[in-house]
């Protein structure tokens, strides 16, 4: 290892930054997020609070701050005593919608079929804008409540899901605690999922459905004169994190907004952090079996090269592993990977969807399925 705090030049980017960690492997975080926290505050500007989640078997662990995580002795304390996890999920914040409180830091969090759900997302998205779903018939589009002025604090939250076939009936089980776009995104996805299936879907499935409502939010892009950047972390669990980017800057900005990944594994090298000059030898610390997926807002290496997530792309993240299409979740189901919950049954005909998403034979074989 190699350690000497140094300031790195700042990205300016003026928007939320994610950070999210997927593993083979129990493994610890320390390393990308000593970078990551640099940001909040350091080498960028982002200093209206940080979260991280982590899952520990099928509790979720959550730490959240509105110090800049720079200088938050929290976040210290995470880089300097390393905790393992397969799947972790982090966000250091610019506010831009909601006050610097800590109900508006994410991740944010909610059981749903008896499986922890964590959420961090980066972007505009003014379909879920309080200031505009919460507004006066002459600001709210057409298709989001109308209320006055008296009740604007407890209007309900847009809803999505025609495009798997829920249609609103006015229930919200899911509401936002906070003030920001974001979580009244997360809890509207929560809601149209809850409504669509009441047995847990086989992955390829729940790929599918997020992927529609993912389809129909940008799709209301045109609404707003295209300034929807929608990012997001979603984790469902122990080991399944999804990625979503429809990215984009900021009017007058020329910094680019999306996501971006890269998977370490065997032979393992040296990698440096953009943020602060420290290094690893990965080989020295690793197993054989040892692999890596890292999610970051802007790559937070140097001396690696990262994978840009295309515009409109849902990845599954399990295993280490990225997960590109439906189809291709079958592999984290036959690693025992699915959904599992006490409290909800699962899909008994995986076997259906199998030939509904006409998997290879290869996938399977073996497998007693």
């Amino acid at each position: 290892l190699h350690s000497s705090p140094t300031k790195a030049t700042t990205t300016q980017l003026k928007m939320c930054q994610l950070m999210g960690m997927n593993c083979a492997a129990l493994t610890d975080f320390t390393f990308s997020f000593r970078g990551f926290a640099r940001r909040g505050g350091d080498t960028d500007v982002h200093s209206h609070g940080w979260g991280l989640c982590f899952y520990d078997g099928k509790g979720l662990r959550a730490f959240h701050d509105s110090e800049p995580a720079a200088d938050s002795l929290l976040a210290e304390f995470l880089q300097t005593h390393p905790v393992k996890t397969f799947n972790m999920v982090s966000h250091i914040r610019y506010a831009t919608r909601g006050a610097v409180r800590l109900e508006n830091v994410h991740p944010f969090q909610r059981e749903m079929w008896g499986i922890s759900w964590c959420f961090a997302h980066n972007g505009d998205v003014s379909y879920f804008d309080r200031n505009i779903f919460a507004g006066n018939d002459a600001d709210c589009p057409t298709n989001t409540p109308k209320v006055n002025e008296l009740n604007r604090s407890c209007v309900k939250i847009p809803w999505i899901g025609k495009s798997i076939g829920v249609e609103d009936t006015g229930e919200r089980y899911y509401n936002p605690i906070g003030k920001t776009d974001s979580e009244a995104m997360f809890c509207s996805l929560l809601n149209a999922l809850r409504a669509r299936f009441d047995t847990l879907p086989s992955l390829p499935v729940l790929h599918a459905a997020i992927a529609s409502l993912c389809n129909e939010v940008v799709a209301l892009d045109s609404q707003y004169d295209g300034t929807t950047i929608f990012n997001f972390l979603l984790g469902c669990g122990p080991h399944i994190q999804f990625a979503y980017s429809w990215p984009g800057s900021r009017e007058g900005s020329k910094v680019w907004n999306g996501l971006h990944y890269l998977v370490r594994e065997p032979p393992f090298g040296s990698a440096h952090l953009s943020d602060c000059d420290y290094s690893i030898n990965f080989a020295s610390v690793t197993k054989d079996d040892d692999r890596v997926a890292v999610i970051a807002t802007s790559p937070l290496t140097d001396d690696e090269d990262w994978v840009e997530v295309k515009k409109g792309q849902l990845i599954l993240f399990d295993d280490g592993l990225p997960h590109l299409a439906p189809d291709d979740c079958f592999e984290a189901e036959l690693r025992e990977h699915g959904l599992e919950s006490d409290a909800v049954p699962r899909n008994p005909q995986l076997e259906v969807d199998m030939r509904r998403y006409q998997l290879r034979k290869e996938f399977f074989q073996g497998a007693a399925i």
